[in-house]
C-alpha cells in the first residue's frame, strides 16, 4: 500500500490502527463488516533517487460494510484511512516511511539519512464514480525531517468486488529540507565525497503513472498487482547525487494474494 516501507510489522500495525473509516452520518445501514487482507512482497527504490530496488511488504486492510462494495484505495497510498467521509469527500490521516541510505549503501562519502517516519494528512474528492482526485502531505519526525507529499489522480473501473481496475497520474513534491537531504551536497560533503556543491529548492520533484489491478479468485481469495513509474525532473534529476550514484527512473511494482472475510460477503 505504500512504497519505501521495509519494516512489515510496523507498516502491518500502522496499516490496521488506521483501516477503518468513520463516517460523517449514520445512515441506519448494517454495522456488520466485511475485511479483506492484502499481503505480498513489492519492490520500490531503496530511498529517493536511488537506483537500487528494496524488497518490502506490500499491505492493505479495507473494511466496508456488508452488502457494499470496497472502497477504492490505490495501491501506492500512505497508509491511512478517512476520519470524516461525507458525500463524495473524505479526509483522514496519512503515515509514510522511507527507509534509510547510508555513505556505504549510496557508494559516497555522503551524509546519513536514518529512517523517515512520515506524519500527515490527505483529502481526496470522487469528482466523478469512475474519477478520484487525492492530495497528502507528511511531515517526517526522523529522517529526513522534511515535508513531503503528492497529488494523485484516478480512473477506476470495476465490477462491484469482482475486479478493479486503475490507472492515474502521480506528481511528488519536497520541501527543500526533504529534498537537500536526499539530493544536495554542502560543501562538507563535496570535499569527503568529490560531488560537486548541490544546493535544492523545495517543489515538484518527480512526476509519473500508477496503475494497479485486483480479481477475486473465488469467495474468499484474490490477487492484486501494481505498477508504478516516476521520473525525477528539475533540480533533483540534475543533482550530481542523482546523475553520478543514482538514477532518474524510479519504477515501483508489487503483487499479492487478498483474504476477505465477515460480513456474509
Amino acid at each position: 500500500m505504500t512504497r519505501h516501507a521495509p519494516l512489515a510489522a510496523l507498516c502491518f500495525a500502522a496499516a490496521t490502527a488506521l483501516a477503518s473509516p468513520a463516517y460523517a452520518q449514520n445512515d441506519g445501514a448494517s454495522s456488520e463488516k466485511r475485511t479483506r487482507f492484502i499481503l505480498g512482497p513489492q519492490l520500490s527504490p531503496s530511498w529517493p533517487g536511488s537506483k537500487d530496488l528494496s524488497v518490502g511488504p506490500y499491505i492493505d486492510v479495507s473494511r466496508e460494510r456488508a452488502g457494499t462494495e470496497f472502497t477504492f484505495e490505490a495501491a501506492d497510498e500512505s497508509f491511512g484511512g478517512p476520519l470524516i467521509q461525507t458525500g463524495d469527500f473524505a479526509f483522514g490521516p496519512s503515515l509514510g516511511f522511507i527507509g534509510k541510505r547510508t555513505a556505504a549503501d549510496i557508494g559516497a562519502d555522503l551524509p546519513k539519512v536514518g529512517f523517515s517516519f512520515e506524519v500527515g494528512g490527505f483529502a481526496q474528492v470522487n469528482l466523478t464514480p469512475a474519477l478520484r482526485v487525492r492530495v497528502e502531505g507528511r511531515k517526517a519526525v526522523s529522517g529526513h525531517k522534511g515535508w513531503t507529499g503528492e497529488v494523485s489522480a484516478d480512473y477506476v473501473a470495476r465490477q462491484g468486488d469482482d475486479w478493479l481496475f486503475s490507472i492515474g497520474p502521480r506528481v511528488t513534491l519536497g520541501d527543500a529540507k526533504y529534498k537537500n537531504a536526499y539530493f544536495g551536497v554542502t560543501p562538507a560533503a563535496a570535499a569527503t565525497s568529490g560531488l560537486a556543491t548541490y544546493d535544492v529548492d523545495g517543489g515538484i520533484q518527480s512526476v509519473g503513472v500508477t496503475a494497479g489491478y485486483h480479481r477475486m479468485l473465488g469467495r474468499d481469495w484474490g490477487i492484486a498487482v501494481y505498477g508504478r513509474y516516476d521520473r525525477l525532473v528539475g533540480d533533483a534529476a540534475d543533482s550530481p547525487i542523482t546523475r553520478q550514484l543514482g538514477s532518474r527512473s524510479q519504477p515501483s511494482v508489487g503483487v499479492a494474494l487478498s483474504y476477505t472475510f465477515g460480513g456474509g460477503r
